[in-house]
């Protein structure tokens, strides 16, 4: 890396996603992992490292403090697999019954239809913005999965103005659409 790294921005940052890496960051300073992701504001890495036992430890190096950041190896698509879901909540769509869960994916869809937020389903997800963002079921605010973080904060909040009920079905046509000035 020739530029400081919080100089090279989110684009340059994607392409050190889902691989292996050493940073350096400092003098003394040297962390090898799995990159995560890169918090967009402070330019701060995610390394995450696998345990032979199981689990994962995980490391922030500051954005500030690095000098050096070097591909080790692209990731496999287990490993790309196991860094994405690895941090999931656990499955929660099991306490609901099949047909509830479809009508909830219906009335989701239909709100952020109705607020022109592009979606589209995925077998029983559904892909806002042609995959930036994730809803899984139960498809509440929670089940929301997207690593821009502006994107999150929209849609659980656009999601959080549908109301609906533990046990009854959205009806998003009853629901105003919240005003646009």
């Amino acid at each position: 890396m020739q530029v400081a790294w919080p100089l090279l921005g989110p684009v340059r940052w994607l392409r050190y996603v889902n691989k292996e890496v050493k940073v350096k960051a400092g003098p003394d300073e040297e962390r090898t992992g799995w990159l995560l992701t890169v918090d967009p504001v402070s330019a701060s890495l995610v390394l995450v490292n696998f345990r032979p036992e199981g689990g994962a430890s995980v490391q922030v190096v500051m954005g500030h403090a690095v000098e050096e950041v070097q591909v080790l190896q692209e990731a496999d698509e287990e490993t790309t697999e196991r860094l994405q879901t690895s941090f999931l909540p656990p499955e929660t769509s099991t306490r609901l019954d099949p047909q509830e869960l479809k009508t909830r994916r219906r009335g989701v869809r239909s709100w952020l239809e109705k607020n022109r937020i592009p979606v589209e389903e995925d077998g029983d997800e559904l892909r806002v913005a042609a995959g930036v963002l994730i809803i899984r079921a139960p498809y509440g605010p929670e089940d929301c999965f997207s690593a821009n973080q502006i994107i999150l904060d929209r849609i659980q909040k656009l999601i959080q103005g549908l109301v609906q009920p533990e046990h009854s079905e959205p009806d998003p046509e009853s629901d105003p659409a919240p005003s646009r000035n």
